[in-house]
């Protein structure tokens, strides 16, 4: 049976098809098979932002945004091909900078890599590799202490020290059993690039070069900064790492990470202290998270404006690549901020913000659309119910998938409107709220 959908009436078949062929066309690139840049040179496809119905001023705003928040490299890629690219100030496509805690994520692909050619367990106990009294610890203490644990920030150390950056065994003090408690403490996470070198007997920077860089045409290194292990590269390099996890550890063919229960864990809740923590990568789509320096569980998504499987390593001045399967789309951020926070999670959310906004109205509607502070979708994502806020009066819902078909119909009339949507299967889809003076508003919903 056919739906006829309340709004539709009031225009022709064809003009509807129009209106979505235009408002859709980003998403149906998604079925794209991803493009990866040549190994060697500095050549990389691009697509042009108007072909995702990206608006030249919302994209001036964006990089407006960024400016002012201390920005010097971004890249955002589709289907592996460059949409945005842009540099501030003197910064440029070869100028390298630091990842800061971004790089730890460098480190558990390179962890993963060991694991796969059988030089180390992620099971086994760190003094294995480290010898006993690495910490201060007791021995039935420290012997409790996995390289699983360093991956997951629950190694059970101390991170109240005075320097909880130093490695030394007088200050990796015991705070509780290893797998009881989640904290971001450094010291366990650099003291993985000394057990990865004692498994394999390479340097951690020659076990990148030879099974990372090599394979994917990246630069950089791991430089000491003190008593840390910082990674520095260009944005490209940044951005062709985020192409690697995209497409699962392979890069156009040569499957390098081919331990796939490895990297489904590295990108999953790894333990139930934090679920929006994997292997040093942070999740998004969660019903719960914590961040660095708070002991406090917060309700909710880390991002809540970014895709709810969005993947993300995130460092210190705001170093960010997003990586969103669902959307073939990665970013990266590189910069300063001027606060002091170990993991700016908030300025990756407002830019998440920026990036949605970044489509053109859509084509052939009557009326003004009314902006997205007129109506509130939230959650969005949503899985059972959706909630609808608006600041005028709603005379009806219709809800379309991706291919233009209305799927969904709700009449009413009132400011606040709460829609089911457990017979939706998960996917994109977009609102069209109609307005008692005959204006229409439309927004995007992700269905989980």
């Amino acid at each position: 049976m056919r739906v006829r959908c309340f709004i539709s009436a009031k225009t022709g078949a064809m003009k509807k098809a129009y209106i979505f062929l235009a408002t859709v066309a980003a998403f149906h690139a998604q079925a794209q098979p991803l493009y990866f840049p040549p190994v060697a040179g500095n050549t990389w496809d691009t697509i042009s932002p108007q072909s995702l119905n990206w608006c030249p001023e919302k994209i001036d705003s964006l990089y407006g945004f960024l400016d002012s928040n201390n920005t010097k490299a971004f890249i955002l890629l589709k289907d592996g091909r460059i949409v945005l690219e842009k540099y501030f100030g003197t910064h440029t496509q070869s100028t390298p900078w630091q990842w800061a805690s971004a790089g730890k994520t460098i480190t558990s692909f390179m962890t993963g890599i060991a694991q796969q050619e059988h030089y180390l367990s992620i099971a086994d106990t760190t003094s294995e590799y480290l010898g006993q009294g690495w910490t201060s610890c007791t021995p039935p203490q420290e012997e409790k202490i996995t390289i699983r644990h360093q991956l997951t920030m629950t190694s059970g150390l101390d991170d109240g020290v005075s320097d909880n950056h130093c490695t030394e065994d007088t200050c990796l003090v015991y705070k509780a059993d290893a797998g009881t408690r989640w904290a971001y403490h450094n010291a366990p996470y650099t003291l993985l690039h000394d057990v990865v070198e004692s498994a394999t007997g390479m340097t951690m920077n020659a076990y990148v070069t030879q099974k990372l860089r090599n394979p994917t045409g990246m630069t950089g290194a791991f430089v000491p900064v003190d008593a840390d292990k910082v990674f520095f590269s260009n944005a490209r390099s940044m951005a062709r790492f985020g192409l690697l996890i995209l497409n699962r550890g392979s890069w156009d063919g040569n499957r390098i990470m081919t331990d796939t229960a490895y990297y489904d864990q590295m990108v999953s809740t790894s333990q139930s202290l934090n679920e929006s923590y994997g292997y040093l990568w942070w999740l998004n789509g969660k019903s719960s998270y914590m961040i660095p320096q708070l002991r406090t569980v917060f309700n909710g998504y880390l991002a809540p404006h970014a895709p709810a499987d969005m993947i993300a390593a995130m460092g210190k001045g705001g170093q960010f690549l997003n990586v969103i399967p669902g959307r073939n789309m990665v970013w990266v951020r590189m910069g300063e901020t001027p606060d002091d926070v170990p993991v700016p999670f908030l300025l990756n959310d407002e830019i998440w913000q920026r990036i949605n906004d970044l489509e053109c109205s859509p084509i052939g509607v009557d009326k003004p659309l009314q902006r997205s502070g007129t109506v509130q979708l939230f959650p969005n994502p949503a899985s059972d119910v959706l909630h609808i806020k608006s600041g005028q009066l709603i005379s009806g819902i219709e809800i379309f998938n991706a291919q233009g078909q209305c799927v969904q119909r709700l009449h009413a009339y009132d400011r606040e409107l709460t829609v089911p949507l457990s017979g939706l299967p998960g996917g994109v889809f977009f609102i069209k709220a109609a307005l008692p003076d005959g204006g229409v508003w439309t927004g995007r919903l992700v269905k989980d």
